[in-house]
């Protein structure tokens, strides 16, 4: 049993790697991807009050859930917003984001994501994640679900990591998405051949009805150019942009927690979704908590 669970691990971890590789811009190595915040002496993880359990969706083999494993407080002391998550590389399925959703879902949130059915190759899509919303609303109204009339529909987050991100800007047109987050990624440019582009381009942009947050790894994320491009060109909306000195690509996804990156996620979403203004301090204002901090480049638009 024990050398058959190593290798479908090690199986998986080959197809989240080899869907990496495929996901990201020509000339984009692995080396490139892999490239991340050194965890000695970075930024913690801040956890939140509640305990948290990860399961398989119910009746949806193709999603993971991470919530608050007691679901007393809510809805009456508490709400439970959704974030879906798009895994970098479009991975179906990357455990190793597991810590990063566990520490958002501990502040109060509804968090799916992916994950691989049984046999299952290939890649995350935009439909992958819309249907992770509608799963949410499905089950908040499902009669005997220990989520029933528990979560907060009238508020969802889109957000992702990379290709996962290209994915967050994609559905940030469905009109139920409230806010998105666009991790290390950004609009791509138009096939100069006139072909259909396969990844969000500027024009996608204009479709967002939400704050959108743009957050990258500074000058070691490759993508930290598309990054600031979509952020300069989102006009109409509240937008957040912040370049984390030396994060690199993958940043802090993987450190204990999701590292510094997961409190950015936290703290966004408790500010845009609990109108928590102590959270809201870490990007409202010319003295915000990333503005004033020597490790962020930042920048904002139309936030109060």
């Amino acid at each position: 049993m024990r050398s058959a669970a190593c290798f479908a691990f090690a199986s998986l971890f080959a197809a989240t790697l080899a869907a990496t590789a495929i996901a990201q811009p020509p000339g984009i190595t692995m080396d490139m991807i892999n490239t991340v915040l050194p965890e000695e002496g970075a930024p913690l993880a801040e956890a939140g009050a509640y305990a948290v359990m990860s399961e398989t969706a119910f009746n949806s083999a193709g999603h993971r859930l991470y919530r608050p494993s007691d679901l007393a407080a809510f809805p009456a002391q508490d709400k439970l917003p959704v974030l879906v998550w798009g895994n970098g590389g479009c991975a179906i399925d990357n455990p190793r984001y597991g810590d990063f959703l566990g520490t958002i879902a501990s502040h109060g949130f509804l968090v799916l994501t992916t994950a691989a059915k049984a046999g299952e190759t290939g890649r995350a899509t935009a439909d992958s994640l819309r249907t992770a919303i509608d799963w949410a609303e499905a089950e908040n109204a499902r009669a005997g679900s220990p989520l029933a009339g528990k979560i907060d529909t009238t508020q969802v987050a889109v957000m992702g990591q990379s290709c996962g991100g290209f994915l967050s800007i994609t559905l940030g047109a469905d009109p139920r998405v409230d806010t998105i987050g666009v991790f290390n990624s950004g609009v791509q440019p138009a096939p100069a051949n006139g072909q259909p582009a396969t990844n969000p381009t500027v024009d996608a942009l204009a479709a967002l009805h939400g704050p959108a947050l743009f957050i990258n790894g500074h000058e070691r994320d490759f993508m930290m150019a598309a990054s600031r491009q979509s952020f300069d060109a989102v006009n109409n909306l509240p937008t957040f942009y912040g370049a984390r000195h030396g994060a690199g690509h993958t940043a802090t996804m993987y450190h204990k927690g999701g590292g510094e990156f997961a409190n950015v996620v936290w703290r966004w979403l408790s500010y845009q979704f609990k109108g928590d203004s102590a959270a809201g301090k870490m990007f409202v204002g010319a003295d915000c908590e990333l503005c004033t901090n020597a490790n962020w480049d930042t920048a904002a638009k139309g936030l109060k």
